[in-house]
């Protein structure tokens, strides 16, 4: 892909949003908050619901502007298509948007790079429900989800078994991880920047998808601190880890990266999201617009910054 300066004033932007995976309707959402930014600026952006793998762009297109979370939009398939096309896109290429996507191998960049992280194994159950080899409490992830799907919390060993079943559903390999009890936070990473740190208070506790998208599931939102109260070095820690994981992935252009501040106040990285959310009560617009930056330009500087790769 040839690097260009060209200014997005003078392309047509195809705002790609939906996509065949559980988070289609998000996407719609992020899609359309995106779309309306980019011609709030008076940019030619057009909309682009992607329904499967088959893409078909506007005539003209040179950027297209990625929102499709999780399976397709989030884990390489789609950037290697349009790398094949010879497309132009926005954020991560297709070898960290791969990384970052699946939980087991974006921990092993963790633990290659020394970013804190929760001790964690891999538990194979083709074959039927395995057990994982440390005790309750702990964290039951299909790797390769986004939005908190199919994540089961096992606070005893006697919620194992089902929880390992439910989560199987969508993958055969799981990763288990020791639950760590402390503060949700979030950081936005741009260009190796750290913004201001979100800290995320869920309503029950748990920041599964109802908590993350109250106006999808029905139900009370979470609350959200930014900057979150916290003292700095604190702050500045939980930044470098956040930081660190991001660089680990070899993340392009930016991310959200996901923390808890475990009760010793050491940050532990969970993941790094490469299309986070940029939905109305998504928390990277949140983190943006603290740090000064509103929506429109945080959407005109991801475009840019993804233009020159």
């Amino acid at each position: 892909m040839n690097s260009s300066t060209t200014m997005l004033s003078e392309i047509k932007i195809a705002v790609l949003m939906g996509g065949p995976g559980s988070e289609r309707q998000v996407s719609l959402a992020s899609g359309k908050a995106v779309l309306n930014a980019l011609l709030s600026l008076g940019l030619d952006a057009v909309p682009v619901d992607v329904t499967g793998t088959d893409i078909h762009l506007p005539a003209g297109t040179g950027l297209c502007f990625n929102v499709i979370h999780g399976t397709f939009g989030e884990d390489g398939q789609l950037q290697e298509i349009l790398d094949a096309k010879g497309i132009r896109y926005t954020g991560a290429r297709a070898a960290s948007s791969r990384r970052a996507f699946d939980k087991c191998l974006a921990k092993q960049a963790f633990l290659a790079a020394d970013v804190p992280t929760p001790r964690s194994e891999v538990i194979d159950c083709s074959n039927g429900p395995a057990v994982p080899s440390f005790t309750a409490p702990f964290v039951v992830k299909p790797p390769r989800e986004g939005s908190s799907v199919g994540i089961e919390i096992v606070k005893t060993l006697n919620e194992a078994e089902s929880a390992i079943v439910k989560a199987s559903i969508h993958s055969s390999d799981l990763l288990i991880e020791e639950f760590i009890s402390g503060l949700e936070l979030t950081v936005l990473v741009i260009d190796g920047k750290a913004f201001p740190i979100v800290h995320i208070i869920p309503p029950k506790g748990v920041y599964d998808m109802a908590a993350k998208y109250p106006w999808l599931a029905g139900t009370k939102g979470s609350q959200y601190i930014c900057p979150a109260d916290l003292d700095l070095e604190t702050t500045m820690a939980v930044q470098s880890a956040a930081v660190a994981a991001h660089e680990a992935l070899g993340i392009e252009v930016y991310s959200r990266v996901d923390v808890i501040l475990g009760p010793d106040n050491h940050p532990y990285v969970l993941e790094a999201n490469t299309i986070p959310g940029m939905t109305e009560t998504s928390l990277v617009p949140k983190s943006a617009a603290v740090a000064g930056l509103p929506f429109p330009e945080l959407c005109k500087l991801i475009a840019e910054l993804s233009m020159n790769i």
